[in-house]
């Protein structure tokens, strides 16, 4: 029998809009053969949802939850296609309980997609897929995170529709003393307001850092300066580019005359991570041009 590897079952999700744990079950039960599972998905009625499986989900919402004691939380994006049904109290109960169960995993979304669902029918991964078969728009658990420290965990929602739910969602894990909860939830609003790219200079992506500086050298070799003094501008164009992309070098927004790394400083608390959510981010959604489809409709009519 061939091995059933993630890919494997990440390849059938994505022909029949299947469950995480009914893929994988129709491939150990068909011995990894893809064709013969997408058979036996048919046949038990589990890729009812591959209709709305090719639909855009870029809609939808962020949802934040932290625990009673403060020292973890966790972050969920939850796609639909429309606006109309994030609004629907359906799916923000289900987003709630399913940010929740995010607590109790590792915060990735496979892990999430196999926890317990809410409601106390199979997984998570298999609510979801009720809910597409009900609602009848497609649906994704696009993104989870979870952050601990041993201070507070801080959350903010920008413009939240519901408790602990919006369109840009935020988690903030600090250390040290003072008032962690307020500290926590400026920076958090801070975070959402610049959208940094990574906490420190040394957590950003070197192939971010790189792209950076050949677009500066090059924008440079076109004053005709020679070398050495490009080397130099360089330097100095880096460093405003870190002020603009590194949370800790940002001016603060509350107090633009000190950094975020000075505010922190000066109430007494580390920064041990944060993770930024904004709905949408990254997807590619169709636009549909209105007149075309009429035109397409009154043909031949």
């Amino acid at each position: 029998m061939a091995e059933i590897t993630a890919a494997l079952v990440k390849a059938l999700r994505e022909k029949t809009g299947a469950g995480m744990m009914d893929a994988k079950k129709a491939l150990v039960e068909n011995a990894g053969d893809e064709t013969a599972a997408i058979e036996w998905l048919r046949a038990k009625g589990l890729s009812k949802a591959a209709k709305k499986s090719g639909r855009t989900a870029a809609d939808g919402l962020v949802a934040v939850e932290v625990s009673a004691d403060g020292k973890s939380g966790a972050i969920v994006e939850l796609n639909a296609e429309t606006d109309f049904v994030a609004r629907n109290d359906t799916f923000k109960s289900a987003l709630a309980g399913i940010t929740k169960a995010a607590l109790g995993t590792d915060g990735s979304v496979e892990a999430l997609a196999a926890a317990p669902s809410p409601d106390g029918e199979g997984s998570v991964d298999d609510m979801i897929k009720r809910m597409i078969a009900t609602i009848g728009e497609n649906m994704t658990l696009r993104r989870s995170a979870k952050l601990t420290a041993n201070g507070k965990v801080a959350s903010y929602i920008h413009n939240a529709e519901a408790p602990g739910m919006g369109k840009v969602g935020v988690l903030v894990a600090l250390d040290g003393s003072g008032d962690l909860d307020d500290i926590g939830r400026k920076v958090a609003m801070h975070i959402a307001a610049t959208s940094p790219a990574a906490a420190t200079t040394d957590e950003l992506d070197p192939a971010l850092v790189e792209a950076e500086k050949r677009v500066l050298t090059e924008q440079a070799r076109e004053s005709g300066k020679p070398d050495n003094v490009i080397e130099k501008m360089i330097i100095g164009r880096m460093q405003k580019f870190y002020k603009e992309v590194v949370l800790v070098e940002q001016p603060f927004v509350m107090n633009p005359d000190q950094t975020v790394g000075e505010f922190l400083k000066g109430e007494g608390a580390t920064l041990k991570g944060f993770v930024h959510f904004k709905l949408g981010e990254g997807i590619d959604k169709a636009e549909d041009n209105f007149a075309d489809e009429v035109a397409s409709m009154t043909k031949g009519a």
